[in-house]
């Protein structure tokens, strides 16, 4: 089962085209990340717009130029260790594939950013659903009217994920995440999706509609590919990121990164 793999069996399966389905529920208790690759002469000012938007792009690791082996997975291949990859040239997505090793060179700096699938093996421990688990799908998500701080030539609108549950369940959701800072933490948002400019909660920009079911509440956290759109916010010649869903997953754990 994915849940008695560790994070190093996990990667090792990914790496050898074992593993090609999103990472929310694998390896639990274990941090999972959001990938940015780009030029190194950009590496700054999205470093600054991660610093100034820390909800949605909280930093887990920046690696030097041309390295690829994080320190928070020693071991690992960030060129090949994700289920799946998006290689944007000029602004422009071209492709997903499952290795980048061909397309990355000695100029590309690589930023690991938190992950909401991070917490969600405390919600299930305190008996919390995740809906997109129980239905075997990728997490909702959507990109909200909500601007995040700029920096240099980055902007981007928030990204948020959604996980439906009861008002009480929220209410729990909300004393559980807030203390997974480096993951997101506590929910950006409960109730009325259209206040935050979400039209349609059956047609997310990324991932898959779930279930809703009579008496529940949308709960919405800040997402990670909020990263994704600031850096193709300008023309750059290449940038790669994960796939939404399908993320790295460190050898760190979960309650390494919570405040108490």
């Amino acid at each position: 089962m994915a849940a008695e793999l560790s994070p190093q069996d996990l990667r090792k399966r990914i790496r050898n085209g074992q593993w090609t389905q999103p990472t929310s529920g694998a390896s639990k208790g274990f941090i999972q990340a959001n990938l940015v690759m780009m030029p190194q002469e950009q590496a700054f000012d999205f470093l600054l717009f991660c610093v100034r938007n820390p909800k949605p792009c909280p930093i887990l690791d920046v690696l030097e130029p041309g390295r690829f082996e994080p320190a928070i997975a020693p071991g690992a291949d960030l060129r090949t260790d994700l289920p799946r990859y998006r290689v944007y040239e000029n602004g422009q997505l071209k492709t997903e594939i499952e290795n980048v090793s061909h397309l990355t060179h000695s100029g590309m700096v690589s930023f690991l950013l938190g992950c909401s699938f991070s917490f969600e093996n405390a919600m299930l421990a305190a008996g919390l659903p995740i809906r997109n688990i129980e239905e075997g799908k990728n997490v909702s998500m959507y990109v909200t009217r909500r601007d995040c701080r700029p920096a240099g030539p980055f902007t981007s609108k928030l990204v948020v994920t959604m996980r439906p549950m009861t008002p009480a369940q929220a209410v729990r959701a909300v004393q559980i995440t807030t203390r997974f800072h480096l993951t997101h933490g506590a929910p950006v948002h409960i109730g009325d999706h259209r206040e935050i400019g979400i039209r349609d909660l059956d047609r997310p920009e990324f991932g898959d509609p779930v279930t809703i079911r009579p008496g529940e509440v949308s709960v919405f956290w800040a997402c990670g590919v909020t990263s994704q759109l600031a850096a193709t916010s300008l023309p750059l010649p290449l940038v790669i990121t994960h796939s939404p869903g399908y993320m790295f997953v460190s050898d760190l754990k979960d309650e390494d990164l919570t405040i108490l």
